[in-house]
């Protein structure tokens, strides 16, 4: 499940009140939630009385300090459930155990993780433990994505109802569906169809979405206070070594060498290092 609200921090077995909770987080995860509710009832026609277990992506962040946890909202809205959840979470979970078996030390130290896909975030992982994540109260904000434009000045959305007369679901349609590399691009929200096209908007696209990884990599870095491990993964983070070497490029200033030859070698399913050398940053 994707969105497990303020209620779920961890697997839920499946009940008619536990289905309605998650029903109730559907408008928060337009994109995910309908159809993971209907693979719940399908199985549950198909396989009465077989138990199902919920496990959700925002589980992993729900151990956020307040500072990771809030808007700068009225209070009331932060009791009310408007929080930063975060998400990629069963992601990020499996890689902090998975951290363990490969280097852990750094499973013990300070990483950022960056699941890059057509859905991306970060997470700012110490001890095994998510610490902070670019994503929020739904999975818009963020790193830009495929068809969503990750982080937005709200004043956007205020000019676009007041100026276009837009309504929620024309903005819904917008944020979800036309946004992102394809809004930019106006071409594609898959990152290959865009190194592949010789267009500016193409070229300009990834520009975009390398330099808005960079900047949050470091904010995430922040949160840590240093890094001692960088991790890319899903579609974009384990078989696009061209964003992989310019995001570590660009991240120099936080003690990483790329390894050229390693970096364009590796792809899908590769545990190892892209790195050259190995240079913890550690703030004061």
């Amino acid at each position: 499940m994707v969105h497990g609200g303020v209620d779920f921090d961890g697997p839920a077995l499946i009940d008619d009140a536990v289905l309605a909770r998650i029903e109730a987080l559907t408008s928060l995860a337009p994109l995910h939630q309908p159809f993971n509710i209907e693979g719940i009832r399908a199985a549950r026609r198909h396989y009465p009385g077989v138990p199902q277990v919920a496990c959700f992506d925002t589980a992993f962040h729900r151990g956020h300090a307040f500072e990771h946890d809030t808007f700068a909202l009225p209070r009331e809205y932060f009791d009310a459930g408007v929080r930063r959840y975060g998400f990629h979470g069963l992601s990020y979970e499996y890689i902090a155990a998975r951290l363990r078996d490969i280097d852990p030390a750094a499973a013990g130290a300070r990483v950022v993780v960056a699941h890059l896909g057509s859905g991306a975030s970060l997470c700012a992982i110490r001890d095994g433990r998510s610490v902070a994540s670019s994503m929020g109260f739904t999975a818009l904000d963020g790193l830009p994505m495929g068809t969503r434009p990750g982080h937005i000045d709200p004043g956007v959305l205020l000019w676009l109802m007041t100026e276009r007369g837009m309504n929620a679901a024309a903005l819904t349609e917008l944020l979800y569906r036309r946004s992102g590399l394809k809004g930019l691009s106006g071409l594609s929200g898959d990152l290959r169809d865009l190194h592949a096209s010789e267009r500016p908007d193409a070229a300009q696209a990834v520009d975009y979405f390398v330099a808005q990884l960079c900047q949050q990599i470091a904010a995430m870095t922040a949160a840590l206070g240093g890094l001692d491990a960088l991790i890319f993964t899903a579609g974009i983070g384990e078989n696009d070594p061209l964003v992989r070497a310019r995001a570590m490029a660009g991240l120099r200033f936080l003690g990483i060498e790329p390894d050229p030859v390693a970096n364009e070698r590796h792809g899908a399913g590769y545990e190892g290092l892209i790195s050259g050398s190995v240079r913890p940053c550690g703030f004061a």
